[in-house]
Formats: C-alpha cells, sequence, structure tokens
C-alpha cells in the first residue's frame, strides 16, 4: 500500500496521517469549504476541496470521494469513524472500484448495521442479548404489546443506527405512544430506515466494551475492555481501560463473549463489540461496531500497539501483527477525555472562533489527539468535538493524579467548553472510586443544580 485516502475531517483524519507518514505511504485528505483551514488538511500529502460545508454536500457524497480517489491513484480508503464508516454501500462502491476498504467486509457492515439482525445472530451465536425484540416494531400497536411483555422501562431503538440519536428511553406507555412516530422519522431521516425495536432498559447499568481484531486468515483477537459509562445524552465523555469496579471474571467472560461475536460474523479489521453490564455483572450484547472507535487511543496506551497500523496491515492482506491472545497484553491504565466546544451544563454545541487554544505543559503521559489549532472556526456542521486527551499511568490513581495537574493548565477561550465539567468530574465521588454508571453524570450534574 503506497497511497491512501482518508474520507473523514477533524483528529481522525490527524491521527491517520500521523501513522501513514511513520509508514511511508501518501496520504491524500478530502475537505469541505468549512474545514479548509484545519490541520489536517495542511498535515496530508495531498487535499482536494469536494464540496460545501454541509456533510451531505462534501463527506457523504460517496461517488465524488470515490472518483478523487481513483484520479490521485490511490491504493486504498480509509473511512475513520462516523460519516460513511459505517455505510455498507460505501465499502461496496469502493471495492467495486477496484479500491481496498479499510474496516471489515461490506456484507458485516451491512449485517452489523441492523441491530435487529445482529440481536439474532449473537443470540443464535450464543451471546448473551438484552430482553426484547426479535423483529422490528411495524406498529404502535405492536410496540405497546411487546413492552408490555417486556416491562417498562423500554428503549426504543433504530434498527439501522446507534447512539444517542437512534434512541429514547420510555418509562410508560405515555411516552412510548409520545415518542414512537418521531423516532422512526428521526431514524428515517439519519438512517434511511424507519424500522425501530424495543429493547428493556437496564438502569443503572455500565457500558462496557471489547476491541476485538481479525484478519483475513481467519485470526482474531480482543484488545481489552475498556469502560464507556460517563455518557451525556447517551454520547461517551469519558472512557477507560481497564474497567474499574469489575471483577476479573466478568471481564474474562465478556472478553470470550466478544470474540465469539467477532467469529459469528467472521470479522475483520477493527470492531467493537459492546455490551450492558447491570449491578450483578450479567453482561448483554448491545450491538457491534464495525469500524475504529473515537476512543481507540485508550487501548493503545494500555497494549502499547498501534491499531491504525494494524488496519492498514490488515486490510492489505496480511496476517494479524500478533495472532496469539497469549501474545497480547494490557499494562498500566489509560482514561481518554473528549474535549467538546459545548455549554458544560445544557450541553448545547458552542460554535466559534477559538481565539485561544493553549495545551499547557506537556507531560509525561499525555496525548492530545486534536481536531483543531488556535484561530480555527468550530462550525454548527460537524460534531463539536475539539479535542482528546488521553492520560495514561501505571495505575488509576497515577493517572487521575496526572490529569488533575493537566487539565489545570489547558485554556480554551473563544467557545464554551466541557472543561469546567472535566475539572469536576476528576474530583467527584463516584468517579474517583470508579463505581459510577451510564446514569451517573445525569444525577451528578442534577445534584450539583439542587445545591
Amino acid at each position: 500500500m503506497q497511497k491512501i485516502l482518508i474520507a473523514n475531517r477533524g483528529e481522525i483524519a490527524s491521527r491517520i496521517i500521523s501513522t501513514c507518514k511513520q509508514l511511508s505511504i501518501e496520504t491524500v485528505a478530502v475537505y469541505s469549504d468549512a474545514d479548509e483551514e484545519m490541520p489536517f488538511v495542511k498535515e496530508a500529502d495531498h487535499s482536494f476541496r469536494i464540496g460545501e460545508s454541509q456533510v451531505n454536500r462534501s463527506y457523504l457524497m460517496m461517488d465524488t470521494i470515490v472518483e478523487v480517489a481513483k484520479r490521485e491513484g490511490v491504493d486504498a480508503i480509509h473511512p475513520g469513524y462516523g460519516l460513511l464508516s459505517e455505510n455498507a454501500s460505501f465499502a461496496k462502491l469502493v471495492e467495486e472500484e477496484g479500491l481496498i476498504f479499510i474496516g471489515p467486509d461490506w456484507k458485516t457492515i451491512e449485517v452489523m448495521g441492523d441491530k435487529v439482525k445482529a440481536r439474532k445472530i449473537m443470540k443464535d451465536a450464543g451471546v448473551p442479548v438484552v430482553p426484547g425484540s426479535e423483529s422490528g416494531c411495524a406498529s404502535l400497536e405492536s410496540a405497546k404489546h411487546l413492552a408490555a411483555e417486556i416491562g417498562y422501562p423500554v428503549m426504543l431503538k433504530a434498527s439501522g443506527g446507534g447512539g444517542g440519536i437512534g434512541m429514547i428511553r420510555c418509562a410508560d406507555e405515555q411516552a412510548l405512544v409520545q415518542h414512537f412516530d418521531s423516532t422512526r422519522n428521526r431514524a428515517k431521516a439519519y438512517f434511511g430506515n424507519d424500522e425501530v425495536f424495543l429493547e428493556k432498559c437496564i438502569d443503572e447499568s455500565r457500558h462496557i466494551e471489547v476491541q476485538i481484531f481479525g484478519d483475513q486468515r481467519g485470526n482474531l483477537v480482543h484488545l481489552f475492555e475498556r469502560n464507556c459509562s460517563v455518557q451525556r445524552r447517551n454520547q461517551k465523555v469519558i472512557e477507560e481501560s481497564p474497567s474499574p469496579a469489575l471483577s476479573e471474571k466478568t471481564k474474562e467472560l465478556m472478553l470470550a463473549a466478544a470474540v465469539k461475536a467477532g467469529k459469528a460474523v467472521g470479522y475483520t479489521n477493527a470492531g467493537t463489540v459492546e455490551f450492558i453490564v447491570d449491578r450483578d455483572e450479567q453482561f448483554y450484547f448491545l450491538e457491534m461496531n464495525t469500524r475504529l472507535q473515537v476512543e481507540h487511543p485508550v487501548t493503545e496506551a494500555v497494549t502499547e500497539l498501534d491499531l491504525v497500523k494494524w488496519q492498514l496491515k490488515v486490510a492489505q492482506g496480511e496476517e494479524l501483527p500478533i495472532s496469539a491472545q497469549e501474545g497480547i497484553f494490557s499494562r498500566g491504565h489509560a482514561i481518554e477525555f473528549r474535549i467538546y466546544a459545548e455549554d458544560p451544563k445544557t450541553f448545547f454545541p458552542s460554535p466559534g472562533l477559538l481565539s485561544t487554544l493553549k495545551w499547557g505543559e506537556k507531560k509525561d503521559g499525555v496525548r492530545i489527539d486534536a481536531g483543531y489549532a488556535q484561530g480555527n472556526k468550530v462550525t454548527p456542521f460537524y460534531d463539536p468535538m475539539i479535542a482528546k486527551c488521553i492520560v495514561s499511568g501505571q495505575d488509576r490513581a497515577a493517572c487521575l493524579e496526572t490529569a488533575r495537574r493537566f487539565f489545570g493548565g489547558v485554556e480554551i477561550q473563544g467557545v464554551k467548553t466541557n472543561l469546567p465539567l472535566i475539572r469536576e468530574v476528576l474530583s467527584a465521588d463516584g468517579f474517583v472510586d470508579g463505581v459510577y454508571s451510564t446514569k451517573w453524570l445525569q444525577d451528578y450534574l442534577s445534584a450539583q443544580q439542587q445545591s
């Protein structure tokens, strides 16, 4: 592989470019009008404008991206995460045009993108799934009937996509009636599929995911787990590995289940199997993300492996750099903090000019994956994440201490950010002791407002 096109933007584009430079692989970046001055555009060997600021007029234009790739003579396309990364039609188009798609097979993306089908495959493979729909809910009446059987609260989810935008908690039948049509409409708009399904809502749960990696020769391994339970609006804010307050027995069972899930679909390249874990440490399959994750640097920190390098090698048909599970180790601890341009209390995006962006003194054990530089504008067209700060150390206590010192020296002006919230969380009970659920941040903020 001599030259690749990166069909993405921001910090993940910069991240991929960094590994490509180490491997002497040429890079081609594509960008929208809003991103013309972004760092990744300047870091790539070649950069080309592909459209207007709106994603549907730039980063989601599959044919235009492939045309640039063919014109520039690239060998492969890396989709990053988000945007087209889990679009089976895009992966298929790339393959049909004789290029390498740096990710799993398009058929795997397609079947895992349908959450109802994915549930059935995992259930048949012996992977525990949350009680819920065996098929999509065709009508409100069928949803009401199933919800009564499962028992409230339930999660109403889009079959074609996950994340906060594709799900909503319904505490009772009135809430289900209120949200059914709007969830279907939102699913159609964002995922091209208005099918929805129901799952039992497990309150006070933890969100634990397992990084898996497979090659085209049948090898498949896990790279341990990440705890992603600090969330707002069902979106992750802080991720860490190893997962605190989780027994070794449960970890081992979960890691084995993730490998079983990957093998059930013949998975290749980087992927993540996501689980929800209840108070009694019973875990259930949530979904499979058929791409590299935002939080992959956490795994890189504890395994000392370059996951993008692994992706490139596997995409070329090479064997996994380490194909035996016994050869992969997790050492120390790592925590990733997502820095967003948003109001730290309402979480509404805060676009604007980054008049000041200073990370302070660079400390050992701190990695910054930034998508923006001082003087760039955070626009309303994309996710408002400014950067990811990954802190690693010999144990969790050391990570927390390093993070407190580091964030004390970070200065961002021109937009509102969630830095005040992160500084608070670093000293908050619940997070410090590691015993927190997906509801913890919401409950913490509610308590702060009442005090």
